[in-house]
């Protein structure tokens, strides 16, 4: 042990001095950085919240990102904007079928329509994007109207890059929704949940595709419900938006937001930003408007909408004061259409609407999101406060045209090629345009007739390759052993004397 003795005592010397030193030096523990090393990775360790029920919830997101992004696709829109295209574009075979001279007459009035054609409409194509959720393993996808609307052509492209052309099911404007569906099976697809139940302050994630950056993924928290920001253009358009501070950028649109069960809560739509990108503020269509929007295109080619027929505003504190309202908080009655179906149930201008099937109403959007969801015929129960007086009404909804009755668009495969919906005219309209009767182009989706003519909604077809066609069941029947050339001859409203003609090619 003696030969230990000396570098022990050289030991303890070292340290002493060296305290010595940082005392007169003035370092001191406080003014010492450490830094701490997690010598085993800590990103297995996940939080937990308790939900409503009980139950404990991750605030792990890499599970639900897992799980879920494959359900959630890149859309490509692509709108062909050639003016000349129709005129191009005409199959030899209609020479032989038709006879010189009405193939002469058909090409003075595509050269006519090529060069009254404005310069700037002469553009090759233009291309939008954004995402779009499947919700069928099918190959159904809800995305937004604004993603589509334009669009010759739809290109999705799933998670793993597969990619496939897209057919228009059917669209909403009002809510800004869109049907679409691609030809694939297995595909995995996200839930909806009951978007009632989502709750101010819990976790949401963004899924989409901001700025072509596909498969993005974004978390906040829900931090308003039943939000109008008045940005849908539509006719009585429906806004009440769950709010998100979830960053949502242009691509995002049509993209999915889900809850932290793996729940479609929501399809992202919009933001409002002074800059155009993400500045906190983020907006969803709720799921539950999806559902019904997209359950209706499913069974009936359109979307059934119940009307209440009142005019309604929100009440403030300023407002109620100057009506003598003994309420703060409803929706008030401005005025109520005769014959309508609030008028029918008799509910009254000045009338506040405090609950409408059983939940509290605050806001006009909540309102107007509880009645967009139920169909021409439906019940919907309201507690009314009329002048301090509490009572209860039940309307019976009806259609824009007045009536209890839904009508249904057809919309076969044949017509989902053509990417038109078609009505019907009426004996005594058929008489005033001095046809014997047709069909009118309603509305038009991408397909061929967008991509391969310049034919405008509003069109009358009377005939089709030379046969007369009474009904939208005529047009598929005509067309249904159809191959090579397609003419469609008709009219347009406005201008009933001049017959005008769209050819197209079937495969």
């Amino acid at each position: 042990m003696k030969k230990y003795k000396i570098p022990f005592i050289s030991a303890v010397a070292g340290s002493i001095i060296t305290v010595a030193l940082f005392i007169a030096l003035g370092v001191t523990e406080s003014n010492i950085v450490k830094v701490d090393h997690y010598m085993e990775s800590p990103n297995a360790k996940t939080l937990y919240a308790m939900d409503q029920d009980g139950d404990m919830v991750p605030l792990d997101f890499t599970e639900i990102s897992a799980k879920l992004m494959g359900a959630v696709v890149h859309i490509s829109s692509v709108q062909t904007v050639d003016a000349g295209r129709g005129y191009q574009q005409l199959p030899d075979p209609f020479r032989d079928f038709f006879g010189e001279e009405f193939f002469r007459r058909y090409n003075e009035q595509q050269r006519e329509r090529q060069e009254n054609q404005p310069r700037q409409r002469q553009q090759p194509q233009r291309r939008g994007t954004g995402s779009g959720v499947i919700i069928n393993s099918d190959g159904y996808i809800v995305t937004n109207n604004h993603v589509v609307e334009a669009a010759d052509e739809i290109l999705v492209t799933l998670h793993d890059n597969r990619s496939y052309t897209a057919s228009v099911i059917g669209t909403d404007p009002t809510t800004d929704l869109a049907l679409i569906k691609i030809d694939e099976k297995d595909l995995t697809s996200i839930p909806m949940v009951d978007s009632d139940e989502i709750e101010v302050g819990e976790w949401v994630l963004a899924m989409g595709n901001p700025f072509n950056l596909n498969s993005t993924v974004t978390a906040g928290i829900v931090s308003a419900k039943s939000r109008n920001i008045n940005i849908l253009s539509a006719e009585y358009a429906i806004e009440a938006f769950i709010q998100t501070d979830a960053a949502i950028n242009p691509g995002n649109s049509g993209g999915a937001l889900v809850n932290m069960q793996g729940g479609l809560v929501g399809v992202n739509t919009a933001i409002a930003s002074p800059t155009g990108a993400y500045s906190g503020y983020g907006f969803a269509v709720p799921s539950n408007l999806v559902n019904k929007v997209v359950g209706d295109l499913l069974e009936f080619g359109t979307v059934q909408r119940g009307y209440l027929g009142v005019t309604i505003r929100d009440i403030t504190g300023d407002f109620a004061r100057e009506e003598g309202l003994d309420v703060t908080s409803g929706v008030y009655i401005d005025s109520v259409i005769t014959e309508s179906a609030a008028d029918k149930a008799g509910l009254q201008s000045g009338d506040v609407v405090t609950e409408i099937e059983g939940r509290t109403i605050t806001q006009s959007s909540q309102l107007q999101e509880m009645v967009a969801r139920q169909r021409p015929g439906d019940e919907v129960e309201m507690v009314i406060n009329r002048n301090g007086k509490i009572i209860e009404r039940t309307a019976t909804l009806q259609s824009i045209e007045g009536t209890t009755e839904v009508a249904a668009a057809e919309r076969g495969e044949m017509l989902s090629t053509l990417g038109a919906e078609f009505r019907s005219i009426e004996k005594q309209d058929a008489q005033k345009l001095n046809i014997n009767g047709g069909v009118q182009i309603t509305r038009l989706y991408a397909g061929k007739l967008r991509s391969e003519t310049e034919i405008r909604e509003g069109f009358v077809v009377t005939r089709i390759n030379g046969q007369a066609v009474r009904s939208p069941e005529d047009v598929s029947k005509v067309l249904e052993n159809t191959k090579g050339g397609v003419m469609l001859e008709g009219i347009y409203p406005d201008n009933p004397r001049r017959v005008r003609y769209y050819a197209f090619g079937m495969q």
